[in-house]
């Protein structure tokens, strides 16, 4: 009787009570209990049996004045009962620390985000030097799904105080971090320090022989911008959504044309057939004569030039050749 009742038990709160709670409590339930100056060695320790009465699992059973009080096991049915109650209490507390946490971003974050009436907010420029640093460290904390930035390292001390730099965050897996180096950052030991630490921490990047502004961007919502090469003594601070959609499809351009760390060529989202196709596109040609001269099906090339299409954001065939020529993917 005891086995089964412990399988009903097992059955009942695996998953739901902790593992190292839920071999204790089997263990009492299947006995008749147990003195409390034994339970400790009996149940494992003495930490155990405070655990399991705290969260139900146990309680200490009087039997009258002249038999022993017992340390029992609760009913199955009723220690469920009482997890699950622990569980409820546990998720509102939990619940009201994430909407307390969240008004206090809200308070004290310095990009609450763009409500209607802010319009002298859309576009800020920073003239402190601290508040610029500041900012620019608390952006990185804003993002939520990507983190781009474009980076030449102008700056206005020297590379070598910066190789102590923290590399950024791991982002937990949710943040796509991607950021575009000018190839003399690469080719400076200390920039290529800085590089190789940042991508250990998940950092894609990839390189242009130059990049003419430092831009960083946190998702489609916020970008920081320099008004001198360092951006130190000045910056915009923008979040119009308009100019950081822009500003973000700015980057991608730059993003297709540049190289992968360590490459010597760009990677191209086109199957080597579909740059063919998009380079007799760009000199003219119709669908029948590009079918002749690579020996497609007219239909085939068709479907090449609509996932050429799709890839450059353009149905207009004569846009295709400049969509392209302004991505790097031909000359």
């Amino acid at each position: 009787m005891s086995t089964e009742l412990e399988q009903t038990a097992t059955r009942l709160l695996k998953g739901i009570v902790a593992d190292e709670l839920l071999v204790p409590y089997a263990r009492l339930l299947g006995s008749d209990g147990c003195l409390p100056s034994e339970a400790a060695e009996v149940l494992g320790g003495p930490q155990i049996v405070e655990a399991l009465k705290e969260t139900g699992l146990a309680y200490v059973m009087p039997l009258g004045m002249a038999v022993p009080a017992r340390l029992v096991a609760t009913a199955p049915d009723l220690a469920l009962q009482g997890a699950l109650a622990a569980l409820s209490r546990k998720l509102v507390d939990d619940q009201r620390r994430l909407l307390d946490g969240q008004r206090r971003m809200v308070d004290m974050h310095p990009f609450p985000g763009v409500m209607e009436g802010q319009a002298d907010q859309l576009v800020r420029i920073l003239t402190d030097r601290t508040e610029i640093t500041d900012t620019s460290r608390s952006l990185l904390g804003t993002a939520r799904r990507h983190w781009l930035t474009l980076e030449n390292f102008a700056m206005e001390r020297p590379l070598e105080e910066l190789a102590g730099m923290p590399p950024l965050p791991a982002f937990e897996g949710n943040v796509l971090s991607r950021t575009i180096y000018q190839a003399s950052c690469a080719e400076h030991p200390v920039g290529a320090k800085i590089i190789q630490m940042h991508t250990q921490a998940g950092e894609e990047a990839r390189v242009l022989p130059e990049v003419g502004m430092k831009m960083k961007l946190a998702d489609e919502a916020v970008a920081l911008l320099p008004l001198t090469p360092t951006g130190l003594p000045g910056a915009l601070l923008i979040k119009a959504p308009v100019i950081v959609a822009a500003l973000r499809e700015y980057f991608e351009l730059l993003w297709q044309r540049a190289v992968p760390l360590g490459e010597t060529e760009p990677q191209l989202p086109l199957k080597p057939v579909q740059m063919s196709i998009l380079r007799m596109l760009a000199q003219g040609m119709t669908d029948d004569g590009i079918s002749r001269r690579i020996g497609l099906k007219t239909s085939s090339v068709r479907r090449h030039v609509s996932a050429i299409s799709k890839q450059l954001g353009t149905t207009s065939r004569v846009a295709m050749g400049a969509a392209a020529a302004r991505r790097g993917w031909i000359k």
